[in-house]
């Protein structure tokens, strides 16, 4: 069944060529139940058309309904729309008899698929265009003041920033030109009709079609002299009801942004489960594909920690895992303190892997004390051209950039991605972080990148964990912002889990508990918590060879405690040694 239908080139009165479908064309017999709701000119004027027999039910096609007149429409999208009971983008589905799209025959984006942008109307010079003119009128506005008169649809970005250039050199900085390129060629040339638009008014996002192309009008106030007409949809979506990713790129602070990466959350804004699935059906959509915006609904989860977990890791109990868990779904970042040798690395890398899903998901790197921003997240490095064996400065991403980026991916966000960052306390984090320590504590919102200028957000499916050696800086010299930003769990030989750990160890690996024994008496000789002796010293299989245990003590252990006491005149060997402490054992 083919529906058949034609172009005019007259307007309607919003500006969007009108459309034709012609007689005999067939209808769906049922509407979605979105469809009232979603779209409410094309529900009532089907009805109307219905009530009056313009469209009956038809003959030719068993189950269906078909149009008996001509039927002269506001645009493709409401002509498709009144065919098919449910919103849909008319100008991608009606084609010519040879399969080219209704957009791409009319040569305005050929091959480019339809694209969700944001376009800001509320702060204006002051006033609210959404409110005020673009939703009562059907309109998306762009000012441009000072940008002569002709400027044709389609024109090329290198001719427009001349034009910039020229009209704007008195009025505003180089930076300015710039994004007025940017957002005035995306109006202009990438925007096209069928393309979704969508703005902020009122703590409201509101999502319209655009229905035709961009007109220059001189208005009274100079405002809003690039207008494109659109269909809003009847009512906006409150703004802090919206998915994390979404509302991160909707804060990117342009007056024109692509919001391509998130279109499948806009498309399902405001639909169930049940009526995206039938709104999929209705449109005759290949079974086999999934629908997007179920997708992008798809719950991040970070899995249960279990027993079997927890005896891999001879964790004394397996709630200790899941207050671990619950930790990093809560703050998304965690740190783990202690002493050297408690296995915090270890642990944060286990621990990541189970929840992450494997080591693909995670990256690990290690802070020192000349680790910079550049090193961490993006910067200008040297590198050598393959061919002409120059080599440049280029703009390089580090590993948390890398990792975003891959977390990033369609079809990666709802699977979690860590990041181990091992002795995260011996950089200087606010040099290391740069902007990008607001985004730890604010994940839905974004910021405009140093070198590169992106407007960046961390993933929701992005999380990290530090390790933090308190031998080598005190917990309590952490500076509040990092105390905000990230939860501390304590890993010491006076709490479990680390308490009991190589007793656990020495018992699976069928060993007497001796080690055990002396490590607890060497760290009940130890005032400060904070330079007490882990277990991981001694759960090495050639700890317990000949010679092993006092070698280790000599070599590992002692070294350790000197460094500590320096300075004090204290005899280490006679306070710490193994002979001392087997005969204060008896």
């Amino acid at each position: 069944m083919v529906a058949r239908g034609r172009l005019l080139t007259e307007r309607g009165a919003k500006g969007s060529r009108k459309f034709v479908v012609l007689a005999g064309s067939p209808v769906r017999a049922n509407t979605v139940p979105s469809f009232a709701t979603r779209k409410p000119p094309s529900y009532y004027t089907r009805q109307q058309l219905i009530d009056t027999g313009v469209i009956r039910r038809s003959d030719r096609w068993p189950g269906c309904l078909e149009t008996m007149s001509d039927i002269e429409c506001t645009s493709p999208s409401s002509a498709a729309e009144i065919l098919m009971g449910c919103s849909v983008n008319g100008w991608g589905v009606w084609k010519t008899p040879d399969g080219v799209s209704l957009i791409d025959w009319l040569g305005q984006s050929p091959a480019v698929p339809n694209r969700p942008w944001l376009v800001r109307g509320s702060n204006v010079t002051g006033l609210d265009l959404v409110q005020r003119l673009w939703l009562p009128e059907g309109l998306v506005t762009l000012a441009a003041t000072r940008l002569r008169q002709g400027v044709r649809q389609g024109i090329g970005k290198d001719e427009l920033r001349t034009l910039i250039q020229e009209d704007y050199e008195s009025t505003a900085t180089y930076s300015r030109q710039q994004t007025l390129v940017e957002d005035l060629h995306a109006f202009l040339s990438r925007m096209k009709p069928g393309d979704t638009v969508c703005t902020i008014s009122g703590g409201h996002l509101y999502v319209g079609e655009v229905t035709g192309e961009p007109e220059q009008h001189q208005s009274e106030d100079r405002r809003s002299n690039l207008r494109r007409p659109v269909e809003w949809q009847p009512s906006g979506h409150p703004y802090d009801e919206l998915p994390e990713e979404l509302q991160q790129k909707l804060s990117s602070q342009h007056d024109v942004v692509d919001l391509t990466s998130v279109q499948a959350h806009i498309e399902g804004l405001g639909l169930t489960d049940q009526e995206l699935v039938e709104e999929a059906e209705a449109i005759e959509r290949d079974p086999s594909m999934e629908i997007p915006a179920l997708t992008a609904r798809r719950e991040l989860e970070l899995p249960e920690p279990t027993d079997t977990l927890a005896a891999e890791l001879l964790v004394h109990d397996t709630e200790w895992l899941r207050e671990v868990r619950d930790l990093l779904w809560d703050e998304r970042q965690l740190v783990l303190y202690g002493p050297p040798g408690t296995g915090k690395t270890y642990l944060a890398l286990k621990l990541a892997e189970f929840f992450g899903g494997g080591p693909e998901q995670v990256k690990l790197v290690q802070f020192h004390p000349s680790y910079a921003y550049e090193d961490f997240f993006e910067g200008f490095r040297p590198q050598e051209d393959p061919q002409t064996r120059e080599v440049a400065f280029r703009l390089t991403a580090g590993p948390l950039r890398e990792l975003a980026d891959l977390a990033s991916r369609e079809g990666n966000r709802h699977i979690p991605h860590f990041l181990i960052i091992d002795e995260i306390n011996r950089a200087n984090l606010a040099k290391v972080f740069g902007e990008l320590y607001f985004l730890l504590e604010y994940r839905n919102k974004s910021v405009r990148l140093t070198y590169s200028g992106d407007d960046f957000a961390l993933p929701p499916n992005l999380f990290v964990i530090g390790t933090m050696n308190t031998a080598d800086r005190s917990i309590a010299l952490v500076d509040a912002a990092m105390r905000r930003r990230f939860a501390f769990v304590e890993l010491s030989p006076r709490t479990e889990p680390t308490r009991g750990l190589l007793r656990r160890w020495l018992a699976k690996e069928g060993k007497d508990t001796e080690a055990a024994d002396l490590l607890d008496a060497l760290n009940s000789r130890i005032d400060e918590p904070d330079f007490r002796i882990g277990p991981s010293y001694l759960m090495k299989k050639g700890v317990y060879k000949e010679d092993g245990l006092q070698r280790t003590w000599r070599t590992k252990i002692l070294p350790l405690l000197e460094e500590h006491h320096y300075g004090e005149g204290i005899d280490i060997e006679k306070r710490y040694g193994l002979a001392a402490l087997t005969e204060s054992l008896g």
